[in-house]
């Protein structure tokens, strides 16, 4: 509401162009019904942005890159991935050896892409449930034996399902286990989840502020993204090209 506030304050100030720099979007997870009678937010949100004023949207990582089509003005949706694998090359001495993990099917799109950049190796993990209330049975479809295993997924909310990924990567024989994530909500029993479970480090991205997560739990640490969010701001105001984004971290 706040956002949509400003942008109609500026737009009735007789602004000439106002861009919404959201890089964390909201309802991103509710793009389509799911069952039937259930709303599609991500599709509200939009409407709402374009009717308050928005000329221009910059985001990042979204979690359906079809939300994009949800706007009839321009959405720039930056990745995180050139962050990643900056981060990766630094701080993980072996990553010459290790394989990149995702922890649902959905995400094997963005781990393969990964994978190619730093060319080793990829596995996804596919969830089975027999009943819906059935606890899932997990498949590791790749090998992991004796290397680093770096699960990647655009976003952790309860982090159910990391930690369990975890547990089978561990015992598939991965000798560390990292997790880098673009979106780290941390609702619930997360945290303590994390710390219980048998992660080197849970990496995240600051699209979501994580000062206060970060005391209660050592294991977090965040990239930095405000650089890239900065620069495409800067091409965007400038008339440039923001692609050069989409490959590359700015210097």
């Amino acid at each position: 509401m706040e956002l949509l506030i400003m942008i109609n304050a500026c737009k009735i100030a007789s602004a000439s162009r106002v861009t919404a720099v959201i890089p964390c979007f909201p309802y991103a997870r509710q793009d389509k019904k799911d069952k039937s009678r259930a709303p599609i937010s991500a599709k509200l949100v939009a409407n709402m942005l374009s009717v308050a004023g928005a000329d221009h949207i910059i985001t990042m990582d979204l979690h359906a890159s079809q939300i994009q089509g949800f706007f009839d003005i321009p959405v720039d949706n930056l990745y995180a991935e050139p962050a990643v694998l900056k981060w990766i090359k630094e701080n993980i001495s072996e990553w010459r050896n290790c394989t990149i993990v995702s922890p649902d099917a959905g995400g094997a799109k963005r781990v393969t892409s990964i994978a190619d950049r730093l060319n080793v190796d990829f596995a996804l993990i596919h969830k089975e449930r027999k009943k819906a209330n059935e606890v899932d049975r997990m498949v590791l479809v790749g090998d992991v034996k004796d290397r680093v295993a770096i699960l990647v997924d655009d976003m952790a909310d309860t982090c159910g399902t990391i930690c369990h990924a975890a547990d089978k990567l561990l015992s598939a024989g991965a000798t560390r286990v990292y997790a880098i994530l673009t979106h780290g909500i941390f609702s619930g029993p997360a945290i303590s989840r994390i710390n219980n479970a048998c992660f080197e480090a849970v990496v995240v991205t600051n699209t979501i502020p994580q000062e206060d997560k970060m005391k209660h739990c050592s294991k977090i640490q965040v990239i930095d993204i405000s650089m890239i969010l900065a620069e495409a701001i800067r091409r965007t105001h400038n008339g440039e090209s923001v692609s050069y984004l989409f490959s590359h971290v700015p210097l």
